[in-house]
């Protein structure tokens, strides 16, 4: 796999090599005051390029780390709600029915009032 991936680079290096020597020419680019700066075009075609990739890059790169402390903030949460509940589910829930008669609520139809 390594192999075809060196292979890729190189088609890729080469093809750029020929388009840059197929294309090496000047182009004028006419700026304030009159002056006119001349660049060869494929240095021209590669800052365009990185002008547009650049920005788009550090935005992807933005939106991705936001989401990962998102996540890992939603993790945390997740993991303290989880010792919470594992916390709570260790202690044994009380049975109504073993609370003495002076706490019983007197309107509970489940368990009858203890009548002295």
């Amino acid at each position: 796999m390594q192999f075809l991936k060196t292979l890729f680079w190189a088609l890729l290096i080469g093809l750029a090599g020929a388009f840059t020597y197929g294309n090496w020419t000047t182009v004028q680019i006419h700026l304030w005051g009159g002056l006119i700066a001349e660049v060869n075009l494929p240095l021209l075609l590669l800052v365009v390029f990185l002008l547009g990739f650049v920005p788009m890059l550090l935005a992807y790169h933005a939106v991705r780390w936001r989401l990962r402390q998102r996540l890992a903030s939603s993790e945390r949460a997740l993991n303290d709600l989880r010792k919470a509940q594992a916390g709570s589910a260790s202690s044994p829930a009380q049975d109504p029915g073993d609370a003495p008669p002076s706490a019983r609520v007197e309107g509970d139809a489940t368990r009858p009032v203890d009548q002295p």
